[in-house]
């Protein structure tokens, strides 16, 4: 074992992630019903789709050339154009509208490299992001691991509060904190792990405020669209970016990880143009191309219609699971007084949170007790930052992406056996 003193603050920081035991505990006991990773189904991976824009690229011999040979740090420029052309589609507007450009496309190997970038880019140990709470546990983790700070506001129903938002910029700023804000993180739609969408009101909220209290420096919306594909009820709303008039607040960032394959494992921002050539820099300092090959493979999938019929498939397969686990709660804990959970309308998670007198931490009763009912979900106080005192220590996220609806089925009625058995004291 190294002394620590061979390892750096940041190495040091990194050690003890949720993510790491979840996945031993996972892969452990194949037989464990794991109702805890985001992984997405293994019988929905487009492997025909695939094969054909693999095809498709192997088949032209100077696109495979290129293909294989280094990218450019930005990306592919084909595929940048598409993502550009997509987004504004989506959020109903036009280029000139929106004042964007193929040049403020970025492409990642998926969204998580994106946010690593841009907290590189952006924040010096002690700074501070704004995040709601709960959050996503893994960029909680990655904000720990650059010496940054995050810092709680709270939610409801419908996502951030934009009252609460303001409330907490003013402590910042009463704390003499605001020149070290440097961020909101928002998950905005179908959040992980909270399950909620921010409504088309908040959203154009949530920019004012940031842009009202960037008075030592840009306070910038880093928007986690990564769910907007996953949408089983309703419609669409417009991303974050739409309400922001200028450009220069809302940072968007996407994957196709979640809506096609994380094997192939392409992502992609959309930056203020101030921060392009930064971010750029500090890529080019990492893998001056994130991989070529699979941006024009992803390319490949999109043009020839197969990505469009992929999330139209996924959708229905997602639709039905989700419909299986809340009648399986229904079934098995909505006697239970205390017990609720979130009826999201897309997505990959159900929020459950259980009487306060039930521990659901790693450190709990019932963490273990499910595992030897067999399944596994991720413990709710993983998803708040250390700013929430004292951590609710109740909740719990539970995914249906990866099994099938039999096994959530089961795993939901293992997980109510075993706080029937912390309930009752056995």
């Amino acid at each position: 074992m190294l002394p620590p003193g061979a390892l750096s603050q940041r190495a040091r920081r990194a050690s003890g992630q949720p993510i790491s035991e979840l996945m031993h505990r996972a892969l452990a006991n194949p037989e464990l019903i794991s109702l805890a990773a985001g992984f997405v189904d293994q019988a929905t991976l487009p492997v025909d789709a695939t094969r054909a824009a693999l095809d498709a690229v192997l088949g032209d011999r100077d696109l495979a050339h290129a293909a294989l040979q280094y990218g450019t740090t930005p990306g592919y420029l084909p595929l940048r154009e598409v993502v550009l052309a997509r987004q504004l589609a989506a959020d109903g507007t036009r280029a000139a509208e929106s004042r964007l450009s193929v040049d403020q496309v970025v492409l990642t190997a998926g969204s998580n490299q994106l946010l690593h970038l841009l907290g590189d880019t952006l924040l010096d140990p002690g700074d501070i992001v704004l995040c709601g709470a709960p959050m996503y546990f893994v960029f909680l983790g990655m904000l720990n691991n650059l010496g940054a700070r995050a810092v709680g506001v709270e939610t409801d129903g419908d996502g951030v509060i934009p009252e609460a938002l303001n409330e907490r910029l003013a402590r910042c700023r009463s704390a003499g904190e605001l020149p070290r804000v440097k961020a909101l993180y928002v998950t905005s739609y179908y959040d992980n792990p909270a399950t909620t969408t921010l409504p088309a009101a908040r959203r154009a909220q949530i920019v004012e405020i940031a842009r009202r209290w960037s008075r030592f420096g840009a306070i910038y919306v880093i928007e986690d669209a990564a769910y907007r594909d996953l949408r089983y009820v309703g419609d669409d709303i417009p991303s974050l970016r739409a309400f922001d008039p200028d450009g220069q607040t809302v940072i968007v960032t996407q994957t196709y990880s979640k809506s096609y394959s994380p094997g192939i494992r392409v992502g992609y921002g959309i930056l203020p143009r101030s921060l392009v050539a930064t971010v750029c820099d500090q890529k080019g300092n990492i893998d001056f191309g994130s991989p070529n090959f699979n941006q024009h493979l992803m390319h490949k999938v999109i043009e020839g219609g197969h990505f469009d019929q992929h999330v139209t498939q996924l959708r229905d397969q997602y639709r039905t699971k989700l419909g299986v686990m809340n009648e399986a709660l229904e079934h098995s804990l909505a006697t239970i007084d205390g017990v609720r959970w979130s009826r999201p309308r897309g997505g990959l998670y159900v929020w459950l949170r259980l009487p306060d007198s039930i521990d659901t931490g790693p450190n709990g009763p019932l963490f273990d007790r499910a595992v030897e009912q067999g399944t596994l979900y991720v413990p709710g106080e993983y998803c708040y930052p250390a700013s929430v005192q004292p951590r609710p220590t109740n909740a719990i996220r539970l995914s249906f992406g990866v099994q099938s609806p039999e096994r959530i089925r089961r795993g939901v009625e293992a997980l109510a056996a075993a706080i029937e058995h912390v309930r009752k004291g056995t």
